[in-house]
């Protein structure tokens, strides 16, 4: 005798095929009935062979991300603890045993499942979704998996049930929320234990929104999207976290940075695994809540802080990186000036003149001198100094670094300014002085100091500053003569970096080159190809060579044909400002304002 097990899944599962047998055991009797009656009105013939049962047409196949991404929020449970905190008497120690404990336990359970379902079912009745092999092999019979299966719904509903409301309570009662009213209304709780009533009503309210809405398998996805970009946003803020080495950042649970790092990114990688368009969805509404939140909440700032310890301690390592490695030679020269002034909020002409060095192609780091002996006061100056300044910067969105210096003298004040190491972790190699053409009181002590400066082989560059300031921005002059060739390619170099800032987009550089006459065609030919070998975007109709005979005044040239430059760039020789003193600079009264440059060395454009 053959025992049949009784299996009430198989009315659900095995109906497809049970009407197809029926189909076909119907054609099979239809055919025997044709013959027995051919047999009365003549020959008999020959039975017709049983048509063959057809089987059930195969499912499209499903990808493996796909189930991953319907079953994944019953995988959730183990965090329901993290929701629970305000309940627990230590959450600090009972969250992480809590979650480990469930989620090695989730796993221990998996493990067994794949096992039995290994061991007592084939391949091919595993592979078979017409029927539920679980009801033929489960422990005591099919009548238990009803059981488990109300038991994991109550469960995973409970869970969700006490947590959502909860975490909505807490966010309210955090102002995180837009509205007032709002957040009032959802922090406000019942009884002895706070229990979330109104944050309930809400919950339960969506949880049957997405319920009538059907589909219960797009939703499943939906929500395992919402999940993944939970756990990979705090997994990454774990990590940025470790990253930054924020000693306010004391967690009871420590934890290493490489974890936190593959949960963030196998957590976004899994979402566009599962579904690219609902992974995008995700992340924009993540975006956009973190969007409404800062525009409520301009006060929370902790992402901003987190970010802000990440850079500085990737500058931290670069800096380090750079000075252990070898200094760059100056084949390849780049700009990394630094200014001081004591007129900073008269004369903005220098700050301008070392946001346009610093914006692309160098760095700059600006100081505010305050005279003085540093105390309370002074210190409490030089911070609202500070201050003003950054926000100057800020409005020019410049990539200058601000600092201040407090100092009893100017010498002092040069001694400690050309010994500060570069904010690039290279060295500083320019140095940027300024003085007022209408109100020189302080070029004396700029000359006074000159040798101090040239005793670290800076590149000196002395801006005389005028009214008229830099003008509409469009023309650049660069004076050029046979005394100071030496500074002539860092001339050239620095109008090409300042007209690499956007704000001289329509500008262009004009080229003067003062020779002796017998000179000009060589020293013509010679700007040629230094321009064409360095690729400078210099005409070579805005090269001008003038000859110079021994009467020629070249200042009075200068204050001809650069009376309507917006920047003028000339050289000077230490030499000669230690002989001449301030009538170096003197004679210029018509131009704008003026560069004066010294060279340490000679540049190479290449």
């Amino acid at each position: 005798n053959q025992t049949t097990t009784l299996d009430p899944f198989a009315n659900v599962y095995n109906s497809q095929e049970q009407d197809l047998r029926d189909t076909a055991h119907l054609s099979i009797a239809t055919d025997t009935n044709r013959v027995e009656q051919q047999t009365f009105s003549g020959p008999v013939l020959k039975p017709a062979d049983p048509a063959p049962i057809p089987s059930a047409p195969s499912p499209d196949p499903i990808s493996f991300f796909t189930v991953f991404a319907i079953i994944f929020p019953a995988f959730t449970g183990m965090t329901a603890g993290v929701g629970l905190s305000g309940d627990l008497a230590k959450p600090s120690r009972s969250i992480p045993l809590g979650t480990l404990a469930g989620t090695l336990t989730g796993m221990a359970v998996y493990v067994l499942i794949t096992y039995k379902l290994a061991v007592s079912a084939s391949p091919i009745d595993l592979a078979n979704t017409n029927r539920l092999v679980m009801a033929d092999i489960a422990w005591q019979g099919w009548w238990i998996i009803p059981l488990g299966l109300a038991a994991a719904t109550v469960s995973s509903a409970l869970g969700s049930i006490l947590v959502a409301p909860r975490t909505l309570q807490a966010i309210a009662r955090d102002q995180v929320l837009p509205s007032s009213g709002i957040n009032y209304w959802l922090s406000r709780g019942r009884g002895k234990n706070d229990e979330p009533y109104n944050a309930t009503l809400i919950t339960v309210g969506l949880a049957f929104i997405f319920v009538m809405m059907g589909g219960l398998d797009s939703v499943a996805k939906l929500i395992s999207m919402f999940f993944m970009v939970t756990y990979g946003t705090l997994n990454l803020i774990s990590f940025l976290q470790h990253f930054a080495a924020d000693p306010s950042y004391r967690p009871t649970f420590k934890s290493r940075w490489v974890i936190s790092l593959f949960g963030a990114l196998a957590c976004f990688g899994l979402m566009f695994f599962m579904n690219p368009g609902y992974a995008f969805l995700s992340i924009l509404l993540m975006i956009f809540f973190y969007a409404l939140v800062r525009r409520y909440n301009p006060e929370k700032k902790n992402l901003a802080i987190i970010f802000q310890g990440v850079i500085f301690q990737l500058s931290r390592q670069l800096q380090v990186f750079l000075q252990k490695t070898e200094k760059e030679k100056a084949l390849s020269w780049r700009p990394s000036a630094v200014c001081i002034s004591e007129n900073s909020f008269e004369r903005l002409a220098a700050f301008d003149l070392l946001r346009w060095i610093s914006q692309r192609y160098g760095f700059g780091t600006y100081i505010h001198k305050i005279n003085g002996y540093l105390s309370k006061t002074t210190h409490q100056e030089a911070k609202q100094a500070q201050v003003r300044l950054i926000r100057m910067a800020e409005a020019s969105h410049s990539n200058v670094y601000i600092d201040t210096l407090v100092s009893p003298s100017y010498t002092s004040a040069i001694a400690q300014v050309i010994q500060l190491p570069g904010i690039s972790g290279t060295d500083n190699n320019l140095l940027l002085l300024e003085f007022s053409k209408q109100n020189p009181l302080n070029l004396e002590a700029i000359i006074d100091n000159f040798n101090l400066i040239k005793s670290v082989d800076f590149d000196v560059i002395i801006l005389g500053s005028t009214e008229r300031g830099y003008g509409l921005k469009k023309n650049i002059h660069i004076w050029i003569t046979s005394n100071d060739y030496e500074n002539a390619n860092l001339m050239i170099l620095l109008g090409y970096i300042i007209l690499g800032h956007r704000e001289w987009k329509e500008g262009h550089i004009k080229i003067f080159a003062v020779y002796p006459d017998e000179t000009c065609d060589t020293e013509r030919e010679r700007l040629f190809m230094l321009i064409e070998a360095g690729q400078l975007p210099i005409s070579p109709n805005n090269i001008i060579v003038i000859p110079r005979k021994h009467d020629t005044d070249v200042r009075a040239i200068i204050n001809a044909e650069s009376r309507d430059a917006d920047l003028t760039i000339i050289g000077i020789r230490g030499e000669a400002l230690k002989h001449e003193g301030t009538t170096v600079f003197e004679g210029y009264e018509e131009i704008g304002n003026t560069i004066f440059v010294n060279a340490a060395e000679q540049k190479r454009i290449k």
